[in-house]
């Protein structure tokens, strides 16, 4: 992903949400505007970290790569575990350098049949360049990626294992993107220019899985592990999804992660969500690690860096957004 524009001041008005008591264990039970008790699943930090680590162990997940492929068949086999509405979309696209990649997107569909949809995603792919690294002797070695990346697929795992023994109302699709984060390195010529980054999501936007594909809306996650990590209002969210993110940001709120989700502005991130909001027309936001006093870009400060490893994930930070998610979508 890109960042877009300067980090923007903390809103000036301050958007009303209703604060969350502490973290329930086991089931929950919350109430929304429907008459209807709705019953939550509880979210497993320690299956959505095992979920990372695996994916981790194969190495960096560059396309074209052993790593690559071995980490699609997984992704898939393990979403057959969950459902039988597994579609992997085989794709070529363009990188800034003129090489043809091949990618796989790879979606899991739950309750098929059910036209009122919303769909959750994240990218699969990890960066060839741990370009933002302090060594250079790094700039041009590829990265781990676990939070940039398989944070949001480990996440997104264990909402699929969940969604397989509890069915909520709405149909869910689960996207897995690739070849996110095969943008200019940071000393390119070609840094800024051009679309070059998010290739899977664009390509999924103008070639749906299924044709006339439509959804109420999106929730995209990036960098969601990271400890202590703080989830600001990205910019193209607010454009977008203005009433989708305060949605969420409340429930947050409301279940006791207030310390994570803040009711502040971020910058503009071109992430897999512009390109969904732009070509698609769903309204689609960005869950993602912004940080104001980061020394690396205004996210996480291993980001595109060789630290981006597993030392950097907390169980903690996957419960605040697990358990968000799962609230969000069994609620709707």
């Amino acid at each position: 992903m890109k960042f877009r524009f300067e980090y923007f001041l903390v809103m000036a008005v301050i958007l009303l949400y209703s604060c969350g008591g502490n973290e329930n264990s086991g089931k929950t039970k919350n109430k929304d505007n429907r008459k209807n008790t709705v019953e939550v699943p509880n979210f497993n930090s320690d299956s959505a970290y095992a979920y990372i680590q695996k994916q981790v162990d194969f190495g960096p997940r560059v396309p074209g790569t052993e790593a690559h492929d071995a980490c699609a068949d997984y992704l898939t086999i393990t979403l057959k575990r969950f459902t039988d509405s597994v579609y992997v979309q085989k794709y070529k696209a363009r990188a800034y350098n003129g090489e043809t990649l091949k990618g796989k997107n790879i979606i899991a569909s739950f309750n098929p049949d059910n036209a009122d949809r919303i769909f959750l995603c994240a990218h699969w792919d990890s960066r060839p360049y741990a370009d933002h690294d302090e060594n250079p002797e790094f700039h041009k070695t590829p990265i781990d990626g676990a939070n940039d990346g398989a944070s949001g697929v480990g996440v997104l795992l264990e909402i699929a294992r969940q969604l397989s023994t509890n069915q909520p109302e709405v149909g869910i699709d689960i996207i897995l993107f690739d070849l996110e984060d095969y943008g200019p390195p940071q000393d390119s010529q070609q840094r800024g220019e051009g679309d070059w980054w998010g290739l899977g999501s664009q390509y999924w936007s103008r070639n749906t899985h299924i044709p006339g594909y439509f959804a109420k809306y999106g929730i995209l996650l990036d960098m969601v592990g990271a400890k202590d990590a703080t989830f600001l209002m990205e910019g193209f969210s607010l454009y977008y999804a203005p009433g989708l993110l305060k949605k969420v940001w409340n429930t947050a709120h409301r279940i006791g992660y207030s310390q994570h989700f803040l009711f502040e502005q971020g910058g503009y991130i071109e992430d897999d969500h512009k390109y969904i909001n732009d070509i698609l027309k769903i309204p689609t936001i960005d869950i993602i690690h912004l940080d104001p006093n980061s020394t690396n870009g205004s996210f996480f400060d291993h980001w595109h860096t060789s630290t981006d490893n597993m030392d950097q994930i907390s169980r903690q930070t996957l419960k605040a957004v697990g358990q968000t998610l799962l609230t969000v979508v069994f609620e709707d």
